[in-house]
């Protein structure tokens, strides 16, 4: 069959099955890592979050795992299923050697209606924790955040009880100060502060948090046991995501300072990669080295 005409020409161009593509694609990473990375020892578990393959992984949910595994990766954070049932993917990750101790859930599955449902996929999935990774925008005030915390610290009670920790991750905009100033209050400060330390960890976005013009270091020294997770991703000097080792964020030294706050669980990232799977193979060679 014919696939859409080219509006340029107006001919039809011929349609390529994305599964095949996409299929093909995944066996010559598998075949790429096993030819091109020596075995792989590391004290920590790196891991991906799974948004930075999520086309691969919409197409091959299972192919995508298997072939993060042979990278060397050994945990991943989910940010959805992708229309998979909870036990099918934990047979996945199970034949991969993968372990899933986080994902990402909006915050309305914590609502009251919802948040059995919520905690009943995470136990199927092995997950230890549930991050809240977005806040809307009319909740970004001083009352909003305050809001926030309370809702955050309800179902994070919830959540103790079933034996997972509710977590939040940034972006930029928790940072910007209520008055204007450079390091003034901001929306993070208020959820540090208003959320229980017993019922809240946070996962801190390390080119989210530059972003937005905070130093990770004084936040991860100043709040020494809030974080239990962290996303890595490079930033240039132009404040531009980049693969992994590619920036200007000195990761030996910040990556020893989240070890020293608490951090346990460790996922590369790019929001958009120019090609996924080799990202994904530079960032954990690129991690082993450091």
């Amino acid at each position: 069959m014919g696939g859409p005409a080219n509006p340029a020409t107006g001919s039809a161009r011929p349609m390529i099955d994305r599964r095949q593509f996409v299929t093909s694609c995944l066996v010559s990473a598998v075949a790429g890592a096993k030819l091109e990375l020596r075995p792989y020892t590391t004290p920590r578990p790196w891991g991906i979050q799974l948004y930075t393959v999520r086309e691969l992984a919409k197409a091959d949910l299972a192919g995508t795992l298997n072939a993060l595994a042979a990278m060397g990766y050994a945990e991943v954070e989910f940010a959805g299923l992708h229309g998979h049932a909870a036990a099918d993917v934990r047979g996945m990750l199970d034949r991969a050697g993968l372990a899933a101790p986080a994902g990402h859930v909006a915050i309305e599955a914590l609502d009251d209606d919802r948040i059995a449902a919520t905690l009943d996929e995470a136990g199927t999935l092995g997950h230890a924790y549930l991050v809240v990774p977005w806040i809307a925008d009319r909740s970004r005030t001083i009352e909003g955040y305050a809001g926030i915390a309370e809702t955050f610290n309800r179902a994070g009670r919830r959540l103790k009880a079933a034996g997972l920790t509710l977590g939040y991750h940034n972006h930029a905009f928790e940072f910007t100060a209520f008055d204007g100033t450079a390091g003034g209050r901001c929306g993070y400060d208020i959820l540090l502060q208003r959320t229980d330390p017993s019922l809240v960890a946070m996962e801190l976005d390390l080119f989210w948090i530059r972003k937005g013009g905070r130093d990770a270091f004084q936040y991860l020294k100043r709040h020494a046991g809030r974080f239990r997770l962290v996303h890595i991703k490079d930033m240039d000097a132009g404040g531009t995501m980049v693969d992994l080792g590619r920036g200007v964020i000195p990761w030996r030294e910040l990556l020893d300072a989240a070890a020293a706050a608490g951090v346990t669980h460790w996922f590369a990232e790019h929001d958009e990669p120019a090609d996924a799977m080799q990202f994904a193979r530079s960032a954990v060679t690129y991690l082993g080295t450091i």
